[in-house]
């Protein structure tokens, strides 16, 4: 379901796989081949969401935003099922574990794997490249190659089954 909000409309690419049931609102942008999944809600209806090419939004997702501070998710970034990002920015190629809590001002490096159930704090800043996890999140390791391969693939898989599904949408 897609809403304008106050003359603003979501603005998406005609290659976007949207769930039937997600609810899309406002001032939101999303770029192409992003799958946005099911009962996923992305509202734009207090300051701009801005999506890149190539993510995927997972089932149950709610991405929000506080006055004046968008929330902004670059290329190929996967955020996982029933993740809260509220405005915040996360660089390309990041990905976000289910169940995550990411908190106005933050900033997620590129490349950087915020583990599942994590809560990064108002403010704070995970550097590029990095696993950071727990409540608060703080950083434990460097990813490592076959955690950059893992990522990978799931942006792969992601881009290849919203593309499925927007082939059979009716």
């Amino acid at each position: 379901m897609i809403y304008p909000f106050k003359n603003k409309n979501p603005k998406i690419d005609p290659s976007v796989f949207i769930a039937d049931n997600a609810v899309i609102t406002g001032d939101v942008t999303i770029g192409e081949k992003t799958s946005i999944w099911f009962n996923t809600v992305i509202r734009g209806d207090v300051a701009p969401t801005i999506i890149g090419n190539r993510c995927s939004i997972q089932d149950l997702s709610c991405l929000h935003q506080s006055p004046n501070n968008p929330l902004i998710i670059e290329d190929e970034v996967t955020v996982g099922h029933q993740v809260t990002l509220h405005s915040c920015v996360i660089r390309k190629r990041a990905l976000i574990g289910m169940g995550s809590i990411i908190l106005d001002g933050a900033e997620i490096g590129e490349g950087a794997f915020i583990g599942a159930g994590s809560l990064v704090p108002p403010g704070k800043k995970i550097p590029p490249n990095s696993l950071a996890m727990g409540r608060p999140a703080k950083v434990v390791r460097t990813v490592t190659p076959e955690d950059r391969e893992d990522m990978d693939r799931i942006i792969r898989e992601y881009v290849e089954k919203g593309q499925y599904y927007k082939s059979i949408q009716k």
